[in-house]
């Protein structure tokens, strides 16, 4: 099976709110919310790869990631490993440069929106973790 690297970010704003971004039309799993980020280039860092992810979708920079945790999730035709970091300060307004939409939750009330399947224990850890 397929093994497919991603890197998303728990972006905290000053309220303890994470932000999301719905999975525009035409793309896998259209239409539900997730931690911001995308797939590793070849010999790209994890951070160098996330921080690229978050200026190309939302026009943001200067994070100073943390790891957080991560999540191997098998869907029915690859596997995903995705590492989440937090971010608590950037430069920039985040905007869905790709028309995606984009919203402020608090990690509890993550549990009712539809995500993917793998973000789900993610949200568990940011609910543990007090975000």
């Amino acid at each position: 099976m397929r093994v497919v690297h991603v890197v998303a970010a728990a972006l905290v704003d000053g309220g303890g709110r994470v932000l999301l971004a719905q999975r525009p039309p035409g793309k896998a799993l259209a239409g539900l919310w997730e931690f911001p980020g995308g797939k590793l280039e070849p010999g790209e860092s994890p951070e160098a790869a996330l921080a690229r992810e978050l200026d190309e979708e939302l026009g943001i920079g200067g994070c100073a990631f943390t790891p957080f945790t991560f999540v191997s999730f098998a869907y029915p035709d690859f596997h995903l490993v995705m590492l989440l970091y937090w971010c608590r300060a950037w430069t920039g307004e985040p905007v869905g440069r790709d028309g995606q939409a984009l919203r402020w939750e608090w990690p509890a009330a993550m549990a009712a929106l539809p995500m993917p399947p793998a973000d789900l224990p993610l949200v568990q850890a940011l609910i543990a973790a007090g975000a």
